[in-house]
């Protein structure tokens, strides 16, 4: 009798779980609808990862699985791993260890007493203290930087507003440093160090670096790089910086990293998306990722990880569901990029 109950339980599980793939597919299905329909322009690429494969890939707008595309700033979460790969093989100390430590030629600090107090924590937190400000587009230092012969030398030039790690305000000049410390440290250009340690491991090979005039490989966006190999930069994350059953990166820098507990001040990406499907949330800023709770109309919950670039490229990783989402899009400058979210919410997230 016993037995017989257990396995009626069993089939009605299995049941369940067979309606939830088949209502998650159709749902699928119809966001491949739409979006060739374009309800939601601009878009590039859309890919789906969930239980160790992908469930959905398509590309749009001309663009193929080989086509090269603009990371923007979504490239400043790969350069946190970078970061992470660097303290993990001793090469920095920790993310307190002084920016002074690794330009003792630059005059700058000796003569700025809040810029000797920079640690490498502040600059991956946006909380450098420079008197730049992008997020709201009070004072973008980035595109006087890009006039420069020597990018990272520009950056470490700029003056200083506030007290490192008083306030939020997001610079990429703060990630172009990180990429002179990655050189400093590991005495080869960050380009080499991210090949021999991150690309070369996960197998990634087609991409193209934005490189200044010294030399400097940019860290803080213009990486072109295949959708696909995003998506192998998720799984990393999500699996605990594991690949294949090699540690790349310590599970303890991609927890401290990802934890994200600075609050951005009446920001929410759900909210930009104009989405009718989930509620917005708070978004915080960890070290150069975010995080954001996904909270659908339908009463589900989803804690969201995810790299951002401006136009619409994202990386995002929800633990919960053992799923990581990429987009690409070409909504440059514009609130349309955060669409994105509204998919999530309204076609790839269960909705029970």
């Amino acid at each position: 009798m016993h037995s017989f109950i257990l396995k009626k339980l069993i089939v009605h599980v299995l049941l369940i779980a067979v309606a939830a793939h088949a209502s998650g597919q159709d749902r699928l299905q119809q966001m491949d609808r739409d979006l060739e329909a374009g309800l939601y322009p601009n878009m590039h690429s859309v890919l789906v990862f969930q239980d160790g494969r992908t469930v959905y890939e398509q590309y749009f707008n001309n663009y193929n699985a080989d086509s090269l595309h603009d990371t923007r700033s979504a490239f400043k979460s790969i350069t946190s791993l970078l970061i992470g790969i660097a303290i993990d093989k001793g090469l920095i100390k920790n993310v307190d260890q002084k920016v002074s430590s690794f330009f003792p030629e630059d005059t700058v600090f000796a003569s700025d007493r809040l810029k000797s107090q920079m640690r490498i924590r502040d600059l991956l937190e946006m909380r450098s203290g420079f008197d730049c400000e992008e997020w709201n587009g009070t004072h973008d230092c980035e595109s006087e930087m890009e006039k420069a012969q020597d990018w990272v030398k520009f950056s470490l030039a700029l003056p200083m507003k506030n007290p490192p790690g008083a306030e939020w305000a997001y610079t990429s000049c703060a990630t172009m440093i990180l990429s002179g410390i990655i050189e400093k440290a590991s005495g080869m250009p960050v380009m080499q160090f991210a090949r021999a340690h991150l690309f070369s491991k996960l197998g990634i090979t087609h991409y193209r670096w934005t490189v200044d005039p010294s030399g400097h490989g940019m860290t803080a966006g213009s990486f072109f790089i295949r959708p696909q190999d995003m998506l192998k930069i998720g799984q990393l994350v999500l699996n605990q910086g594991k690949w294949q059953g090699q540690q790349i990166v310590s599970r303890g820098w991609i927890q401290e990293s990802t934890q994200a507990q600075i609050l951005i001040p009446e920001s929410s990406f759900v909210r930009s998306s104009r989405s009718k499907a989930a509620f917005p949330q708070e978004v915080y800023y960890g070290y150069q990722w975010y995080n954001e709770v996904i909270k659908t109309t339908s009463g589900m919950s989803f804690r969201t990880v995810f790299a951002s670039g401006n136009g619409g490229q994202y990386i995002l990783i929800i633990r919960q569901l053992k799923m990581v989402i990429v987009f690409t899009q070409g909504n440059y400058g514009n609130r349309t990029a955060k669409q994105a979210f509204d998919l999530v919410a309204k076609y790839i997230l269960p909705s029970n």
